[in-house]
C-alpha cells in the first residue's frame, strides 16, 4: 500500500501538471465558462458510461456529501482556473495551486478539529510569503492588474482543501469511482445550463472552436475524470495532507509544458515558487 500511494501520486502529478497547458489551449476558441462547462460535460459522459452501476453503492444519506464535494472539488474550480488563465500564465497558476496542502491544514484545523504542529504554522507563514512574492512580482513585471486574477486560483485551492477534508471525513468508505461518478452526475445539468446561456452554439462549427474542444475533451476525460478517481483512491489509502501534496510535483510538469509554449518565469517568480514549496514541505513534515 505504501508503494501504491507513491505511484498514484506521481501519476496524478503528470496528469494534473498537464492540465494547465490544456486549459490554456482550450481558451483559444472558447471562453472560460464554455471551457469549464465542456470540461464537466465531457467528463460526466465518460464517467456515466464506465461508472453508472457504481452509483448504487452510495447510500441515500451520503448524496448530500456527494453534492457538496462536487461543488468544491470540481464545479467551482473548473471555472475559476479557466478565468484565471485568461490573464495569468499556466506556469504561475500551477505554482499557486501548490497552496492546496496549506489550505488543507488551515481548514482541517478550523473546520474539522485537526491540531497544528509548530512546523506547520511556520510552513503556512512561509507559503503565504512565497505567494506574495510570486503575485506582486508578476504585477510589477506586467505593469498591469492582470495578476489580480491570481485570486481565482487562490479561491480554487481553498475549494480543493475543503473537498479533501470532506471526502476523508464523510466519504472514506465509498468507492472512488462511485464518488467521482456521483459528483459529475450532480454537476451535469448545471454545466449544460451554463453552456446554454453562452454563445457556444453560434461558434461551435468554427475550426478554432473544434480544436479547442479536443483539448478540453482530453482535459475532461483524463485530467478530470480519471484523475479524480485515482485521487480519491489516494485520499482513502493515505491522508488528506499526503494526497494534496501532489501539488509539489504539479508545478514541475506544468513548468516544462510552459517552456515548450514559450512561457518564462522571472528570477523573482522562481524565488516565490521555491518559497511556496519550502512552506508546503515544512507544513507536511512530520
Amino acid at each position: 500500500m505504501q508503494k501504491l500511494k507513491w505511484i498514484i501520486l506521481v501519476a496524478l502529478a503528470l496528469i494534473w501538471g498537464s492540465s494547465f497547458i490544456l486549459i490554456k489551449k482550450g481558451l483559444v476558441g472558447l471562453d472560460p465558462f464554455q471551457l469549464g462547462s465542456l470540461r464537466i460535460i465531457f467528463c460526466a459522459i465518460f464517467l456515466l458510461i464506465i461508472g453508472f452501476k457504481s452509483l448504487t453503492s452510495i447510500a441515500q444519506h451520503q448524496w448530500k456529501y456527494i453534492a457538496v464535494t462536487s461543488l468544491f472539488g470540481t464545479f467551482i474550480p473548473a471555472y475559476l482556473f479557466a478565468i484565471a488563465e485568461t490573464k495569468v500564465s499556466s506556469s504561475i497558476c500551477s505554482i499557486l495551486n501548490s497552496l492546496t496542502p496549506l489550505n488543507t491544514l488551515i481548514l482541517g484545523a478550523v473546520a474539522f478539529g485537526l491540531n497544528f504542529r509548530r512546523n506547520q504554522i511556520f510552513g503556512i507563514i512561509i507559503g503565504l510569503i512565497g505567494t506574495a512574492v510570486l503575485i506582486f512580482n508578476g504585477k510589477a513585471q506586467t505593469g498591469s492588474d492582470d495578476y489580480s486574477y491570481s485570486v481565482f486560483v487562490l479561491i480554487a485551492t481553498v475549494c480543493y482543501a475543503m473537498n479533501v477534508n470532506l471526502i476523508k471525513k464523510y466519504l472514506s468508505d465509498v468507492k472512488p469511482l462511485s464518488i467521482t461518478t456521483g459528483n459529475f452526475l450532480v454537476m451535469l445539468v448545471p454545466a449544460i445550463a451554463i453552456l446554454f446561456f453562452t454563445d457556444f452554439s453560434s461558434k461551435m462549427n468554427l475550426s478554432v472552436t473544434q480544436n479547442a474542444m479536443i483539448y478540453v475533451m482530453i482535459l475532461g476525460i483524463i485530467g478530470t475524470g480519471v484523475a479524480n478517481v485515482i485521487f480519491y483512491k489516494l485520499i482513502q489509502i493515505s491522508s488528506p495532507v499526503f494526497a494534496s501534496s501532489v501539488t509539489y510535483l504539479i508545478p514541475i510538469v506544468a513548468f516544462l509544458w510552459g517552456l515548450f509554449d514559450n512561457e518564462m518565469l522571472t528570477p523573482y517568480q522562481f524565488l516565490g515558487a521555491l518559497i511556496i514549496l519550502v512552506g508546503v514541505f515544512l507544513a507536511n513534515k512530520k
